[in-house]
């Protein structure tokens, strides 16, 4: 499946012009952001929560405690929605109107489900760490039965999704372009990762690991 199919819930309704309609539009988002917000009807009212999470091919993975009330709720096969959303930059136009962002976001729409057999239960888990924090998985102490048993995995295909997009200037009025005095561009927007800063019980002269270090040129 190379591109999108829209829905009813997944076709956008204003600015039809920005929608991404390849399906690897999507990916490129998921890939490169690192937190996504889940939203979902818990006990009569709106919630949406900050998440991590993780791709493996058209399954978006996210984890959270077993105590975990929208987890719990997510899981029971309600509709839910999952966004992600990727700043690029601030763009200032010649009238307040016309100032704009630029961005890269996707909406996915669907019904999660619990990952319940402990084989598919360890592999989200391994995904999303990885999409987080590469190269830990290998790394750090594995997982115990007690952890294991203590997080819950949901999972949630990448059917009905939409992407949006908007790059380059300001869309200014014609009135406007030719206007003095009044600065317009725009500003870019990047994230960057610092230095890896020890923790404090770990000796000055511990080595870095390779896996950490190339985080920072992601």
């Amino acid at each position: 499946m190379s591109t999108l199919s829209p829905t009813p819930r997944s076709t956008l309704t204003r600015k039809k012009d920005r929608a991404a309609t390849d399906r690897q539009a999507l990916y490129d988002v998921l890939d490169e952001a690192l937190i996504c917000h889940l939203g979902l009807v818990l006990n009569g009212s709106p919630v949406v929560l900050p998440t991590g999470y993780g791709r493996d091919g058209d399954t978006l993975y996210f984890h959270g405690s077993t105590g975990a009330g929208n987890l719990r709720a997510a899981a029971t096969g309600i509709d839910v929605c999952v966004t992600v959303t990727l700043l690029d930059g601030l763009v200032y136009a010649r009238s307040l109107n016309n100032h704009s962002m630029n961005y890269r976001s996707a909406v996915v729409h669907g019904q999660a489900r619990l990952v319940t057999d402990p084989e598919e239960k360890m592999h989200g888990l391994k995904v999303v760490t990885e999409h987080l924090t590469p190269g830990s998985w290998q790394h750090a102490r594995a997982v115990n039965p007690k952890e294991f048993a203590s997080v819950s995995v949901l999972a949630i295909g990448l059917e009905e999704a939409s992407v949006k997009i908007r790059s380059g200037g300001p869309g200014e009025e014609p009135e406007d372009v030719d206007a003095t005095g009044v600065w317009a561009g725009v500003v870019p927007v990047q994230t960057t990762f610092g230095a890896p800063v020890p923790a404090d019980y770990v000796p000055a002269d511990f080595p870095v690991p390779p896996h950490v270090s190339r985080a920072r040129g992601r």
